[in-house]
């Protein structure tokens, strides 16, 4: 199936993913224009990776369903036979999974596994893919390339992992770069690292990138837009700056408020306001509550919660689904407000 190029890189049309009677991914409309960076936060639990997954078309048929629509650079990814999914994985879209160790085989060699991708996808000798892979560590700024290419994946260390990870998703040269929480188990420093180098990635080849964090540094470090899941479901999107500097849901202001940043940019009395955390747990969702699913643990809870809010727009493509989208932006430019959430009635 040829590729539209005027298509954006991503688009999800009301996405829903299921497991047995439960719906992990409930309705996710996004967007991803050619060369973005997006960035989709959130707790754990709230569908990000599952939406991630969902793209590629990682969960066997039979025991989870897929429904709406998900398109990468112009191809009906549901639409698509066994051998075209795996022509597109890897060419058109691939991962950076989140614990590099899993993702390698063990038994073969890094330099091995990825002269493998790149042979399956292009007609290249394996003198001249082990070429391009020792170019792709090069570029990801692996020290001494040629040895660790010959290197198991448990002799490289967490960092190195990582960067071998990148290097083997970009083997095949894809236009869509998805990266599941590719700094996690790091320490502080190669977390930063990393981020510049998939920034740096990303600018200097035209990267289209969907980055899953519950990171909110990180998303400010890489991406142009942030999306913030909750319980399945976006409920906030918009430009880095929209989100971080002016939230219209509870939600985000909770994640922001959660953070040194966030609230310690606030002062109460001339004092610094103490870290906030967000109250109670995220929904069973196989027992969603009725409406909006943040109602039992948001401040600003009313009767009205109990209807599912619509996504509307706040200004210049700022969406938020929340019913007092102005009371929410203006709790949060008032400074702290109470953590204790007043459910409705």
């Amino acid at each position: 199936m040829s590729a539209n190029p005027n298509a954006p890189a991503v688009e999800l049309v009301d996405l829903k993913v299921g497991f047995g009677k439960v719906e992990v991914v409930d309705g996710v409309d996004l967007r991803l224009e050619r060369g973005q960076a997006m960035a989709l936060i959130g707790e754990s639990g709230s569908g990000k990776s599952v939406t991630l997954r969902a793209i590629l078309r990682l969960f066997p048929e039979g025991r989870s369903r897929t429904r709406g629509k998900i398109a990468v650079a112009g191809r009906d990814v549901l639409a698509l036979s066994k051998r075209e999914l795996a022509d597109f994985r890897g060419h058109v879209a691939a991962m950076i999974f989140q614990e590099p160790l899993l993702a390698f085989d063990p038994v073969y060699t890094v330099g091995r596994q990825i002269t493998e991708a790149i042979r399956r996808h292009e007609k290249i000798d394996a003198a001249g893919a082990r070429q391009r892979a020792l170019a792709l560590f090069e570029r990801v700024r692996i020290p001494s390339p040629e040895r660790r290419l010959d290197a198991y994946p448990h002799e490289m260390s967490g960092g190195m992992r990582q960067r071998a990870m990148i290097a083997l998703a970009l083997a095949c040269r894809p236009q869509v770069l998805l990266a599941d929480e590719p700094t996690t188990a790091l320490d502080a420093t190669v977390q930063i690292q990393i981020l510049l180098l998939l920034r740096e990635l990303q600018r200097d080849l035209g990267l289209s990138i969907i980055l899953v964090t519950h990171d909110l540094g990180a998303a400010v470090e890489v991406a142009d837009r942030i999306s913030v899941m909750y319980a399945g479901r976006i409920v906030e999107t918009g430009t880095a700056h929209q989100v971080v500097l002016d939230p219209h849901h509870p939600y985000t202001i909770g994640l922001l408020r959660s953070r040194a940043e966030g609230a310690l940019a606030k002062e109460v009395d001339g004092k610094r306001a103490r870290l906030q955390t967000i109250p109670g747990s995220p929904p069973d969702l196989a027992n969603r509550p009725a409406g909006c699913p943040f109602a039992p643990r948001c401040f600003l809870a009313i009767d009205k919660c109990r209807e599912t809010p619509p996504s509307v727009e706040v200004g210049g493509g700022h969406l938020a689904a929340c019913w007092r989208t102005e009371e929410a932006s203006a709790a949060y430019r008032a400074g702290p407000q109470p953590v204790r959430a007043e459910a409705a009635a």
